[in-house]
């Protein structure tokens, strides 16, 4: 009797714990969204550094802008200075 009891409330306890994993979605499988021409549900960043980003040579993001017109990179890409 023990066992069958402890077999019903585990029983009782997985189907508790199974409603609980339904809170994760499936993914989507239409083909709009695999392309990429989905709805707002999906938005597309590159490289995972959002809009204006890129990433560099050791994987951190790094702005996407170079330096104006009269103007060089310095060491690293951090900073601009003027061509004198």
């Amino acid at each position: 009797m023990k066992g069958f009891a402890a077999a019903v409330v585990g029983l009782g306890l997985g189907l508790f714990g199974l409603s609980a994993a339904q809170a994760a979605p499936l993914a989507p499988t239409s083909p709009a969204v695999l392309q990429g021409t989905g709805g707002a549900e999906i938005i597309q960043v590159a490289q995972g550094c959002g809009p204006g980003f890129h990433r560099g040579p050791r994987g951190a993001c790094r702005p996407l802008y170079n330096c104006p017109p009269g103007w060089h990179t310095g060491p690293y890409g951090k900073r601009c200075f003027r061509n004198w």
